[in-house]
């Protein structure tokens, strides 16, 4: 899959939902000022920027794999600590963050159940772990369910999402349970986003974003174009809107 692509790419593809997810994660999470907190995945910057706004820029540091991201975050939030880095392998020392936050990153470690552990190496005891992934089930609630059900329809080669850790039901606190962490929240959380058209929804699908983005750009033009038939056959011309739902555990260090 792929996230070697630009910040805004990622932005106008997942943005528009990880955005207004931000928010309610960090309310969940129990984030107060005062507090110093590491963004693991922070991709272009969308929960990191949350944060800068509540914490301020020296109680923030962002870790993301892809060097696109890292720039784009670093250009987003000057000011702001952007590292390189694996969620496996964290490039910060141990007990040095009051919390370790991973927004729709889970589900995309090499590893799950090593990154929360190394999240829980770099909290202080009694701080705060948590995590959210898109809620992926068969008819599920997530902001990818329309698409790929709509793939599905036409194209038996489209696997969907749903075995990736972490995005049924249930998973993520047992990837939480399997790191030595004990899930005081386990629930959900939903975002609303607006549509004006099909095609506002449509045309990021076609900018190379993650595993969605991966399918469409390896189609032919006659699968693609059945696919997207069918996806504007489900919402129809617009205006819509999509409620979107992500697992949501936390624990304490």
């Amino acid at each position: 899959m792929s996230f070697s692509v630009a910040g805004e790419a990622y932005g106008r593809f997942m943005g528009r939902f990880s955005e207004p997810l931000a928010l309610e994660f960090v309310e969940a999470a129990g984030i107060r000022p005062g507090q110093h907190v590491v963004d693991v995945g922070c991709g272009p910057g969308a929960l990191t920027a949350v944060l800068v706004d509540l914490l301020g820029a020296d109680a923030v540091v962002g870790i993301d794999p892809s060097p696109t991201f890292v720039d784009s975050a670093r250009e987003r939030l000057p000011g702001v600590t952007i590292v390189q880095g694996s969620a496996e392998f964290l490039p910060i020392p141990d007990q040095s963050v009051d919390a370790a936050l991973a927004q729709l990153v889970v589900h995309f470690m090499a590893d799950p159940v090593t990154g929360l552990r190394e999240m829980a190496r770099v909290t202080r005891p009694g701080g705060t772990l948590a995590a959210c992934v898109w809620d992926n089930n068969p008819g599920g609630g997530g902001p990818l369910t329309p698409f790929w059900d709509a793939a599905q329809s036409v194209d038996r080669a489209a696997t969907g999402e749903t075995h990736l850790p972490g995005t049924t039901p249930g998973d993520l606190g047992r990837l939480f349970r399997a790191a030595d962490l004990t899930p005081t929240q386990d629930t959900t959380i939903t975002v609303r986003v607006e549509f004006a058209t099909f095609e506002d929804w449509w045309e990021p699908y076609t900018l190379g974003v993650g595993p969605a983005g991966d399918y469409v750009g390896g189609l032919d033009d006659e699968t693609r174009d059945a696919v997207r038939a069918a996806c504007r056959q489900a919402l129809g011309p617009g205006p819509f809107h999509l409620d979107a739902t992500a697992w949501f555990v936390s624990a304490v260090r």
